[in-house]
């Protein structure tokens, strides 16, 4: 009998903001890996997921979603989903029944030049009726012949099972990039940063949320407990005595919603410490944004 052959290959997701791309990356790995909120941008870095079986490996990275940029740390953001066409062996475009089929036309351009094999997943069909959906296929059809068009819903996991069988059948042949334990490729105290700025957008309103970033100075990590000391950065000292708020109330809520999902996310109990300081501009200023991890070449 044959040997089976080992497959590997990297499967990357881009497309406009909210148009359900982490939704959908967490449905294809199954863990709960890129952060989710109905505001736009809430993906800034590449994540990357890894599903392993036997004999294939598919790693999944989910990007931020493609925006004209208007400040530094957006520049980055649209760096990471560019460097998402380079190295894809299948490309996932996601968009959705709300959104013009022209939006981003440049970047659609460059998806149309695309080597590999392109699946162009229509998502949020629970949102639409089928007519609608039939004027959508068909242009998409003409903007894009060479992709394969697959209306989907990630959230009600329609069609998603299709997607992961037809993103198993493109993979090349190849030995594994990572380890076969491999989950991820990000470090423990990303998450903790992830979760942390999840529990900010959902809390706080407007501006706030986008002039934030959560650096994690300490993780200690004992059999029984995990310590975490945590730095939320703003852009001004109005913000902060927002984040912080009345007596400390604010902070202390976020505290203590972010502590609950770290626990489950790590299945320990977690004792997190949250600070909050000013670094004016941050979002412009190069040092800073290579520090918290943006690419900016």
């Amino acid at each position: 009998m044959m040997e089976k052959k080992h497959k590997s290959g990297f499967v990357n997701i881009v497309g406009n903001p909210n148009v359900g791309k982490s939704t959908l990356m967490n449905k294809l790995v199954g863990e709960r890996i890129s952060i989710i909120t109905s505001k736009a941008q809430t993906t800034r870095h590449r994540i990357m997921g890894i599903v392993n079986t036997d004999d294939m490996q598919i790693v999944y990275s989910d990007t931020p979603g493609v925006l004209r940029p208007n400040y530094k740390l957006q520049e980055s953001m649209l760096n990471f989903s560019e460097s998402a066409l380079g190295d894809a062996d299948v490309l996932l475009y996601v968009t959705d029944v709300v959104e013009t089929v022209d939006k981003n036309n440049d970047f659609l351009q460059r998806v149309e030049h695309m080597q590999c094999p392109v699946l162009l997943l229509i998502n949020k069909i629970d949102q639409s009726n089928q007519e609608k959906l039939e004027g959508l296929v068909a242009r998409w059809k003409e903007l894009m012949p060479q992709a394969e068009i697959i209306p989907i819903s990630a959230l009600t996991n329609f069609n998603v099972d299709y997607v992961k069988r037809r993103v198993e059948e493109l993979m090349p042949e190849s030995p594994p990039y990572f380890e076969k334990d491999a989950l991820t490729d990000k470090p423990a105290r990303f998450f903790v940063t992830e979760i942390i700025r999840e529990k900010i957008l959902l809390y706080y309103q407007k501006e706030i949320p986008y002039a934030v970033e959560v650096v994690v100075e300490e993780f200690k990590e004992d059999e029984t407990m995990i310590r975490i000391k945590s730095l939320i950065i703003v852009e001004r000292d109005s913000q902060k005595g927002i984040i912080i708020g009345h007596r400390g109330q604010a902070l202390k809520k976020v505290g203590a919603i972010a502590r609950k999902d770290i626990e489950r996310f790590f299945d320990k109990k977690v004792f997190l410490e949250m600070f909050v300081k000013v670094a004016k501009d941050w979002r412009n200023r190069d040092s800073l944004l290579k520090s918290f991890g943006y690419q900016l070449d």
